[in-house]
């Protein structure tokens, strides 16, 4: 085999040197190529640039003066934002030399895509200014500029490029399957094409930048310095056992006209703020029961010092709390009565399914023993096995609310009378099976909490 290899090898050798000479229009496929090919020329994978985001301009400086330090000219206005940078224009592909003597089709590479602008930064705010006077004509001594800064410009979206174009758009190669001179030799002509690689897209220009907020006049007649604000605090429920919690806050009114108290030519906003009085409330937590406090004392409260003076008080929603609040002045009392942990509130379970027909019941326990407290509603899904479609098929014949006069509660545990729903009596007797589904809705205290019980079996005497 090998000797009639070696005495051929000449034969082969010239044969693919003379079809190399053949007009492109019949190129011809050596045996040893004749499979074709399915690869092409890939994409342009490059991946231009995109530009940077401009900065935000720093707001300017709040001031806090008193009309005592007349007149004076203060400039607190906002940086201007940053301009984004432009993207970088596509990058030319690397177009290769087309050959027409391939036997696969040619996708040439794509032009390069532009790189997106960077988004030009927002200008900063203007900062506040709070004063402090007794003859309220001695603000117009008061100039101020507190104008927004400008919004940066966004940045040019960069140019695509060109994609790479075809030298030539199809041709013919003759595939031959078999050796030469081979009455078994099959050849046929196939035409292949060249598609131009598509123009990069050009990138996104960037959005300019929002302006700055213009400052904002607070006033107060009077010459103390205001307390700072307390209105709300986070704490452990432990904390609040020894002691009651402060609350503090001031009261503002706004108003219009700013630039007419101000000296001419003041830039800032027209709305203003001024001090009304100082609101203050106490806060006082009580358990009604000992132990519920011990079991909560590491959970955490917010409270809240409302207009009214009156403390607003939230627990975790991990907590449910059945309490009431009481206001004594500018103290506000919140009893605690009952405390139940959220995982508690869903812990019912299947505990009985007995009798038949009009005494036929369905038995849920309260594994947390917090039904007492948790109001309970119920409702019914009553399936029944369908004898002409199959085992596994079961047909509804009820499905509502169980009225509350059907169900019976002691202590913890549910009776839910199905007997008495109008379900058909033939499928209450011994030996139905059946599919049960309950929904029992748990609330207490504006939250609710829903439940699903599940149940198949045969009714049995």
């Amino acid at each position: 085999m090998h000797k009639r290899f070696i005495r051929e090898m000449p034969f082969l050798l010239t044969f693919c040197l003379l079809t190399n000479l053949l007009p492109a229009s019949g190129v011809v496929v050596c045996p040893a190529d004749a499979a074709e090919k399915s690869s092409k020329i890939a994409r342009n994978d490059d991946i231009s640039r995109n530009g940077v985001a401009g900065r935000d301009g720093r707001s300017g400086k709040d001031r806090t003066i008193n009309t005592d330090a007349l007149p004076v000219n203060l400039d607190l206005s906002g940086e201007e934002g940053e301009d984004g940078e432009n993207g970088e224009d596509g990058l030319r592909p690397r177009c290769r030399y087309q050959s027409d003597r391939v036997n696969y089709d040619i996708n040439e590479r794509d032009g390069g895509i532009g790189g997106d602008g960077g988004n030009g930064g927002n200008g900063g705010n203007g900062g506040s200014l709070r004063v402090y006077y007794t003859n309220l004509a001695d603000l117009q001594k008061i100039s101020v500029r507190a104008a927004g800064g400008d919004g940066g410009r966004g940045g040019r979206g960069g140019r695509g490029t060109v994609g790479c174009r075809c030298r030539r758009r199809n041709w013919e190669v003759r595939n031959c399957d078999g050796k030469s001179g081979n009455s078994n030799r099959r050849c046929v002509n196939k035409v292949y094409r060249c598609y131009d690689g598509r123009d990069g897209r050009d990138g996104r220009d960037g959005r300019d930048g929002k302006p700055g907020n213009l400052g904002v006049l607070s006033i107060v007649n009077s010459k103390q310095t205001l307390a700072d604000d307390k209105p709300s605090l986070k704490i452990a429920i432990s904390e609040l056992d020894s002691k009651q919690v402060n609350l503090s806050k001031n009261k503002w009114q706004l108003r219009q006209g700013a630039l007419s108290l101000l000296g001419v030519g003041s830039v800032i906003a027209d709305q203003y703020q001024e001090f009304e009085k100082r609101l203050q409330g106490d806060f006082k937590l009580v358990w009604q029961e000992k132990s519920y406090r011990t079991l909560f004392s590491n959970q955490t409260v917010t409270l809240t010092l409302n207009d009214s003076e009156q403390v607003e008080v939230a627990f975790p929603e991990d907590i449910w709390i059945d309490g009431n609040s009481k206001n004594q002045g500018k103290l506000t009392e919140f009893t605690v009565n009952n405390a139940i942990l959220k995982q508690d509130v869903t812990r019912l379970a299947v505990a009985d399914f007995a009798d038949t027909g009009k005494d036929l019941n369905f038995k849920i326990v309260d594994l947390a023993t917090k039904s007492d407290v948790i109001n309970t509603q119920f409702q019914v899904k009553y399936r029944v096995q369908d004898d002409f479609s199959g085992s596994s098929n079961y047909q509804t014949v009820f499905s509502g609310d169980v009225p509350n006069d059907l169900v019976n509660r002691d202590y913890n545990r549910f009776t839910l009378a199905l007997g008495k729903l109008k379900i058909p009596s033939e499928f209450l007797k011994s030996g139905v099976n059946v599919d049960i589904e309950i929904i029992a809705t748990r609330s207490l205290k504006g939250r609710s909490a829903q439940q699903t019980l599940k149940w198949r079996s045969r009714i049995r005497k």
